[in-house]
């Protein structure tokens, strides 16, 4: 489900797109605070789904494929 990962990178892209412009104009230490927090959180967002990506990690189990094998009996 390598779809999912490259949904989510580019639905942070689109974010980042909107957000940049707004970024240098933060002059407060709260505004400050705000974009830090919210770059600190898209690069674990991004750093996330790139691991998927790489499979470095397992999928969320919500998007594991569910492979059934078939059971039988040999007695």
């Amino acid at each position: 489900m390598r779809h999912y990962a490259i949904l989510r990178l580019l639905l942070a892209g689109l974010f980042l797109y909107f957000a940049w412009p707004m970024i240098p104009e933060a002059t407060t230490t709260l505004e400050l605070t705000f974009w830090g927090g919210w770059l600190a959180f898209f690069v674990l967002v991004v750093g996330a789904n790139f691991a998927t990506l790489l499979q470095m990690t397992k999928a969320p189990v919500m998007e594991q494929e569910n492979v059934r094998q078939r059971q039988t009996d040999n007695n």
